[in-house]
């Protein structure tokens, strides 16, 4: 009987435990909050009966919900504190506490210093994965109270909070794998003959210094996928070619760094896309408005790139009029005439025997183009398809926002990397594996840019937590107008690339920043809508095109150096004869493209007026090389 008893009262505590589970609220508060800067507290409730009946006591104030009637969660908005401390939050029910959460509160200031001492670290050691990692740091140790007996908790909170919860996320994960396989790809379809095969296909028009040039480009538009691979491809192979044809070094090593980033950054698969749709994700998932997939703010952002478009433009109508000016010209005539002063020094320069041999093919006799066009046939097929089944909509521009990109990219590359290896196998080129070794050497190609990611996705979780884009928003929406935003963030993304020489750090430094930063300024402006959404695409182009020009111009930048190794090119002299081309370029972006634009020129129209200056300039500046 006493049994009988016990399971009857054991159940009747279960109900009870369970009802008041039910009914508990879920609070949803702030660890850390910014001194003088409005926050909000939400409720989330089953039941909704009381709660215009529950307040909340935050520094001995007392405030009362809004919209207490209409839905299961309420809101304490507007809440401020002035004064740096550590704060309990109280939810009370008709006089009765509920819960009780702590709130630090720090300086507005100190919300800025982790993605500022990212910066400044990354221009003072040329490096930017202690960049990254030191500015997650002092976003930890802020988020903790910014009080020195947390400085060791904080520094373990970097890969014990932080880089977990980065790698945690399936979204990343599905990036990351896919940055993997696409490097792997890249390595097979070296080793194999495929690449080198696109390339010979195409040497058999170079007849002469003007068609040499337009081939070079062209392979550069053909290995679109991959800048390094790109680089050190096309440099390499067209080294003997434009040497027989008298063009200088530093004119080669133009057109492959020229055709290297911007296509690479711009093309709808490549490895730069895994890398931005990780980036602008995570940024727009702090911002509960903005419902459009990553990939569709990408594909949108594409017409706001101007500086890759018309670099593009620029390096076609320059090789294909034969026209130079400013450093290069000298250099050209020199060359025709057989005095190269370009021609990298065996005693000084940067090395590529490395990278070179990676990607040199295992047989070159058979190097056949078919062994690299099919895989990435497939691959292009497969992501298109795969947006397709998993996407819905009455519209291609509907299927493919609802679709889920990472399944389609993860699909794609794993089907491009079996045909790659079943080809390779096939025609006996390499086992198995020495197919498996080439795909490892080209994921080490990747290794870097993933550091990169998830130290950034880290970064962007601390100035999240922080609130940094609400202080800077409350410091620069009166001083900024919106449509000068865009033409700000590309000139900041410009010098930070050109002094870190690195476009994918500073795509990390900037993006998990200016994405809820510019929502912020068009919602204090009153303009946070889908007629302004212009301004949210521009802005996240204008990180990417800042952060490549930066990239081209700067003479420590990596794929500077390696256009220049894979030329054979003097450093310094690659340097200083692309600068110019790359400064005009950019000007004619910024004034007839970036700037027009925020105030709401159609982008379509710029890109038209923008190409067709660019090509005006090549003959108003240049002059033909005899």
């Amino acid at each position: 009987m006493n049994n009988k008893y016990s399971i009857f009262l054991f159940i009747f505590l279960l109900f009870g435990i369970s009802t008041n589970a039910m009914v508990q609220p879920i609070v949803d508060a702030p660890k850390v909050v910014l001194t003088d800067i409005p926050f909000e507290i939400t409720v989330t409730s089953a039941s909704s009966q009381d709660f215009c009946n529950y307040s909340l006591e935050l520094n001995d104030a007392i405030y009362t919900p809004e919209n207490c009637s209409d839905s299961d969660q309420i809101t304490f908005s507007n809440l401020v504190l002035s004064k740096k401390a550590a704060y309990t939050a109280r939810l009370s029910l008709n006089g009765q506490v509920l819960s009780s959460n702590k709130i630090e509160a720090v300086w507005g200031w100190v919300s800025i210093l982790p993605p500022v001492a990212s910066i400044i670290i990354a221009l003072l050691f040329r490096s930017v994965i202690p960049a990254l990692f030191f500015g997650i740091w002092i976003g930890s140790f802020a988020i903790l109270g910014f009080n020195f007996r947390v400085v060791w908790q904080s520094f373990l909170d970097v890969i014990a909070t932080y880089v977990k919860s980065a790698l945690a996320n399936a979204d990343h994960a599905a990036i990351i794998i896919f940055s993997l396989m696409i490097g792997g790809l890249v390595g097979i379809i070296s080793k194999n003959g495929g690449m080198y095969g696109v390339v010979n296909s195409l040497l058999r028009f170079t007849t002469n210094p003007k068609r040499g040039q337009v081939i070079t480009a062209t392979m550069g538009l053909a290995i679109f996928f991959d800048d390094y691979a790109n680089t050190l491809v096309v440099g390499n192979t067209m080294r003997k070619i434009t040497d027989k044809l008298k063009i200088s070094r530093a004119k080669l090593a133009f057109l492959v760094d020229a055709t290297a980033a911007p296509v690479a950054c711009i093309a709808l698969i490549t490895t730069w896309v895994g890398f931005q749709l990780g980036m602008i994700d995570a940024s727009i998932q702090q911002i509960d408005a903005v419902t459009e997939s990553a990939y569709l703010i990408y594909l949108k952002s594409i017409a706001y790139s101007f500086y890759p478009i018309f670099m593009l433009v620029f390096v076609m109508t320059i090789a294909g009029t034969g026209r130079d000016f400013s450093s290069m010209y000298k250099f050209e005539t020199e060359s025709r005439i057989g005095r190269d002063p370009s021609i990298q020094s065996s005693e000084i320069g940067y090395s590529n025997t490395a990278e070179t041999d990676r990607l040199e093919p295992k047989d070159p006799s058979r190097a056949r183009a078919f062994n690299a066009v099919i895989p990435i046939a497939l691959f292009i097929g497969s992501v298109i398809g795969g947006l397709f089944v998993t996407g819905e909509g009455n519209s291609v521009q509907e299927i493919i926002g609802s679709a889920d990109a990472y399944k389609a990219l993860l699909w794609g590359s794993m089907i491009a990397v079996v045909s790659a290896v079943l080809l390779t196998l096939v025609q006996g080129i390499m086992s198995l594996e020495e197919a498996v070794q080439s795909w490892y050497e080209g994921v080490k190609f990747m290794v870097f840019a993933i550091i990169v990611l998830i130290m950034a996705w880290s970064l962007a979780e601390t100035t999240e937590l922080l609130q940094t884009a609400n202080y800077l928003s409350s410091i620069l929406d009166e001083l900024l107008p919106v449509a000068l935003v865009p033409t700000t963030i590309f000139i900041l993304a410009a010098a930070t690339a050109f002094a870190t020489g690195t476009s994918w750090g500073t795509m990390g430094i900037f993006y998990p920043i200016v994405v809820p930063l510019v929502w912020q300024i068009l919602s204090v402006n009153g303009v946070a809508d889908p007629e302004h959404f212009y301004i949210l695409y521009s802005s996240i182009a204008c990180v990417l095109c800042g952060a490549v020009w930066g990239d081209h111009c700067s003479p420590i930048s990596d794929t500077t150096i390696m256009s220049s190794m894979a030329s054979g090119c003097d450093h310094i002299d690659h340097v200083t004869t692309q600068l110019p081309y790359a400064l005009v370029v950019a000007s004619i972006a910024l004034l007839l493209g970036t700037l027009p634009t925020g105030f709401g020129v159609p982008a379509w129209l710029m890109i038209l007026i923008g190409i067709a200056t660019v090509v005006s300039s090549v003959f108003i500046l240049g002059k033909k090389v005899d």
